[in-house]
Parts: C-alpha cells; sequence; structure tokens
C-alpha cells in the first residue's frame, strides 16, 4: 500500500482554501487502481474551514444590533409611558380644577368646572321646583271598573299628545297604562292608588317648572271620558296635590327662579343641585376653591410614574461589577444624553417664589437617583401659594411642560431616537445581506472545489493505474546474472 500526498489550492470569492491530501492505494479500491478521494466529505470540511469565521461574525454582530433595538424599544416604552403621566400637570389649564362644597347638604350640593372662580357664597333657598300631580276622584268600581272610550288630548307645558281609549283599555287602569305608553308623552306618568272610598287615578308630570302645568280634554266629541279632563275651568274632577313650581333662591343676596332644581347658569361654572328650603334668616354656605385634592394626586403620580422611569433607564445603563454584566445601552450617548436632558429639567428654577424647585414642595432626589415626595410639604405649598406650584409645573419653563416638549421631540419621526432606530435597522439590514452573501459564495466554492477534486481524483485514479501497470512489467523482466569471479 502506498500513501502519498497532495497540496491543493482555490480562490472562489476570495475565499483561499489550502489543504494537504491524502492518497491512499490499494488494489481493492476503485474501478482505475484504486486511488480513492472522499470528494463530499473534503469538500465539506474545507467549505466549513472557510465559513464558520465570518458567520460566527455576522451572528456577533446581529446579535449585538438585535440587543440595541429591543433596548431601544424599551427606552422608547419607558418615555411615552413617563409622558402620559405628564398631561395632568404640564398645561395651565390642568390646575384649573374646582371644588364646590355646601356647609348644608341637605339644602344643597354642588360641583364646579374649570370656569369657576374661587369665593365663598350665601346661598337661601326659599321654595324647590316641582312637577304638578292630580288625584282623580274615587271611582267605585275599582281600577278594573270601566269608565269609557274616546279620545283624551293631554298637555304638559306647552307639549301635548294624545290617547286613544277602546274596549281594550277603557278601564282606569286600562286608561292609566295607555298614558304611560303613549307616544310623543313628554313627561306624564299616570298609576292607580286604591283606598277605601275607591280607585283613584293619579297623573304626575315628572317636569318641574310653574310653566308644566296638566290639562286633559276630550276630543272625540262625546263624553265618554268627561270624568277623567282637567284644565283652567274644569277643576272639579281633580285635587291638586303637588302645585307645578319655580325653584327661588339666591346667592349673595341675589335672588334666582329656575324651573329646575339643577342650576347650572346662576354661578358660573358651578352646578346646584336644590335639594331643601333654609329656614327663616338663616342660609346655606357654598365654598368654591381650588382642587388641591386632584392636583396633589396628580403630583403623586408624577413622582411615581418618574421613579418607574428611572428604573428603566438605570437598568439600560447599568453595570454589575461581580457578574461582568452591562445593561444593553451602557455608554450609549442616546441614553446618556436622554438622561442628562431629565435631570437637568427636574433641577431647574421655575418662577421667583419660594416654591421654585421641585425640592421646595416636598419632592427631593434619594441616592438611587428616585424622588421622595413629602406630601405634608406639597400639602403646604398648595395651599400657601396654589399659584406657584401651578407654575412650576405647567408655565411654558415649567418642569412638566419641559418635560413634555423634551419627550415629545425624542419619539418624533425626526427626533433622535427615531434616527437611532433607522441606524441600527440599516445595520440590521446589512447584516442580512451579508449573511445572505456569504451564503451563495459558500454555495459557489462548494461547487468549484467539488468540481477541482473530482478532476484530480481522475487524475490520481489515472496515475496509480500507470504505475501499477510498471511494477508488474519490470517484475517480469528477465533476472541479469553477473559472471562469477576467477
Amino acid at each position: 500500500m502506498t500513501t502519498s500526498s497532495i497540496s491543493s489550492a482555490s480562490n472562489t470569492g476570495s475565499i483561499p482554501v489550502t489543504t494537504p491530501i491524502s492518497v491512499t492505494s490499494s488494489s481493492s479500491a476503485g474501478a482505475a487502481g484504486g486511488s480513492v478521494i472522499n470528494v463530499s466529505s473534503l469538500v465539506s470540511e474545507l467549505v466549513a474551514a472557510a465559513q464558520a469565521p465570518q458567520e460566527s461574525l455576522i451572528a456577533s454582530q446581529t446579535s449585538a444590533v438585535t440587543a440595541n433595538i429591543s433596548a431601544l424599544g424599551t427606552l422608547q416604552g419607558a418615555l411615552s409611558t413617563f409622558q402620559s403621566s405628564l398631561s395632568s400637570l404640564s398645561t395651565p389649564s390642568a390646575f384649573n380644577s374646582q371644588t364646590a362644597s355646601s356647609s348644608d347638604q341637605t339644602v344643597l350640593t354642588a360641583t364646579a368646572d374649570a370656569d369657576a372662580v374661587s369665593g365663598s357664597y350665601n346661598v337661601t333657598v326659599t321654595n324647590l321646583a316641582s312637577g304638578q300631580q292630580l288625584l282623580s276622584k274615587a271611582f267605585s268600581g275599582g281600577g278594573t271598573a270601566t269608565v269609557g272610550t274616546g279620545t283624551l288630548s293631554i298637555s304638559l307645558g306647552g307639549s301635548s299628545f294624545a290617547v286613544t281609549i277602546n274596549g281594550n283599555d277603557d278601564t282606569l287602569a286600562g286608561i292609566a297604562s295607555a298614558i304611560d305608553s303613549a307616544a310623543n308623552n313628554p313627561g306624564v306618568s299616570a298609576t292607580i292608588v286604591t283606598g277605601t272610598d275607591g280607585a283613584h287615578l293619579v297623573m304626575s308630570s315628572t317636569l318641574t317648572g310653574a310653566a308644566n302645568t296638566l290639562a286633559v280634554t276630550e276630543t272625540d266629541g262625546g263624553t265618554g271620558l268627561s270624568a277623567l279632563t282637567y284644565g283652567p275651568g274644569n277643576t272639579g274632577n281633580y285635587t291638586q296635590q303637588t302645585a307645578a313650581a319655580d325653584a327661588h333662591f339666591s346667592i349673595a343676596g341675589v335672588g334666582y327662579t329656575s324651573a329646575s332644581n339643577t342650576v347650572s347658569d346662576a354661578l358660573t361654572g358651578v352646578t346646584l343641585n336644590l335639594l331643601g328650603t333654609t329656614a327663616s334668616g338663616s342660609s346655606a354656605t357654598l365654598t368654591v376653591a381650588n382642587d388641591t385634592s386632584t392636583v396633589q394626586s396628580n403630583i403623586a403620580n408624577f413622582v411615581s410614574a418618574y421613579n418607574t422611569l428611572q428604573s428603566a433607564l438605570s437598568s439600560l445603563g447599568s453595570y454589575d461589577a461581580s457578574s461582568n454584566t452591562a445593561g444593553a445601552m451602557q455608554g450609549n450617548p442616546i441614553l446618556t444624553n436622554t438622561q442628562s436632558q431629565i435631570q437637568q429639567t427636574l433641577y431647574s428654577l421655575v418662577g421667583s417664589s419660594a416654591y421654585n424647585t421641585l425640592a421646595s414642595i416636598g419632592i427631593t432626589t434619594n441616592s438611587d437617583g428616585s424622588l421622595s415626595l413629602n406630601n405634608a410639604t406639597l400639602a403646604t405649598a398648595l395651599s400657601s401659594n396654589f399659584s406657584a406650584v401651578s407654575q412650576l409645573f405647567s408655565s411654558s419653563s415649567g418642569v412638566a411642560a419641559q418635560l413634555n416638549s423634551q419627550i415629545t421631540a425624542d419619539l418624533a419621526s425626526g427626533g433622535t431616537l427615531a434616527a437611532y432606530s433607522q441606524s441600527l435597522t440599516s445595520q440590521n439590514n446589512a447584516l442580512t445581506t451579508r449573511s445572505n452573501t456569504l451564503s451563495a459564495q459558500m454555495t459557489a466554492l462548494t461547487a468549484s472545489l467539488t468540481q477541482q477534486y473530482a478532476t484530480l481524483n481522475t487524475l490520481l485514479s489515472s496515475l496509480q493505474s500507470t504505475s501499477s501497470y510498471l511494477t508488474q512489467a519490470f517484475a517480469s523482466l528477465p533476472t541479469v546474472q553477473g559472471k562469477p569471479n576467477a
């Protein structure tokens, strides 16, 4: 058996491959003398050796870019979530919330909107608005007794509707049901009250106010329903239980009349709900004030949201010496610039009052960068100078207003984060292209090497066949013997 070594070199796609090739001769190997090269195995090893370093580099770079894309998404999400907490503090209107309270909630309650002006007002209620209620005469036959048929026209204030009674609903109960279910009924309810004297039809107006009086007429030309009619000059069929009346009250001595007990146009920005009357010579006190409770809650939410943001940013830029592990954006200027801008805004001076920093209203920084809120200090600031606290957050140079502007700019389509995102996307696409190109090069290299070593295999087989022939030929030559010495 004979073994020889041959060096082969190929240059395909600028990827050099050089390796020793062992060729084994065997009388039983191959049809042409037995020369054997395992072309498939050899080519696979050569291609793998050329591909592995570049493939590893691309994979490493892709992993880094993917990690940066994920980290950027985390940063964008954290900023967006924090920004949502700024909407309740970043504009002056966010501090316009008002509250309205009553010293006697059996007389009135109240609510206030942003148009209300702080102040205290004496309110006197002499009469509540009411809807008219009528009680018919007794019908001895009860609710099932037949009354008659025909058509009733019932009016309430300026509206009216018709009720036609036929043989299916000509009882007192049937008439009450027909009134309740009539089309275009503007607010008249009917029911039956039964006493020892018989059944009564009760008609009530759901609309309050002196103008909303009830009238009932029969319009069919007959008298079948005349016992249920009512109106000026015809009041004998009913007893008025409650008169249609307006509410009468005064605010700070100024009288007002309302058809409803819910009044929203007597005091700017305040809605009154009248519930009772005041005793003679007394009044209830209505107080309108800044809604410090809501503002304090909004500021507490701001502190909590910032701490969540700070935790996310710290994690992205952290370094753990014990595990030698760095955050996904450690040292990244995008992260450090974002943190720097936010911190500069948090520590800025706004206005010239005593409450011109976050620290002055009870918001201080902890050693880990998070914020703490002293509720007592904040409450004092709000009660002492509500306007200054509003300015600290919502003026054009206010903390919340500035943070909102900065984050809006950062997250905008033309902002720094968007530009960084586009750069990462381009890098990722380029790596994908490199990976595809490498794959194509390796395919071409495989084909080239396969062709070269197949050709070499044929040559070696031929040479081995010739060598075998020559060996056999020399072996068959006669032996030349030398002349013996004398």
